[in-house]
């Protein structure tokens, strides 16, 4: 079964051209270094269901923000490990592109799959 990063985070309206920009710039590398696939999903329909939370209350999003879930595919916990490793030493070469948002804000962690289909 496949091994997924995830991140939930809250970003400007305003700033949405510059987090795509930066966002292009994190696929090419994550592919290039092994990962399986790279998904970065603008917010379209927040309103959460009945009885549960949204993700805009769980990002603490502000009116002029929309949130994003993106996510990189892995074969498992050990491929993730040694392409996450590459990403780094990668990193520390070149000039990473300014963040166009709040990483105080992001919500990040490593999920091992159950089900897949």
């Amino acid at each position: 079964m496949s091994y997924v990063d995830g991140f939930v985070f809250p970003v400007s309206k305003t700033k949405i051209k510059e987090y795509k920009k930066m966002a292009t710039w994190g696929k090419k590398l994550w592919m290039k270094h092994g990962a399986l696939q790279y998904f970065e999903c603008e917010g379209d329909d927040l309103a959460g269901m009945p009885e549960g939370a949204n993700f805009k209350t769980q990002a603490a999003a502000k009116p002029n923000e929309t949130v994003f879930f993106s996510f990189i595919v892995f074969k498992n916990k050990a491929h993730r490990n040694s392409v996450n490793k590459k990403i780094m030493a990668e990193m520390q070469k070149q000039p990473m592109p300014e963040m166009p948002f709040d990483m105080k804000r992001m919500a990040y962690g490593g999920f091992k799959t159950i089900v897949q289909g």
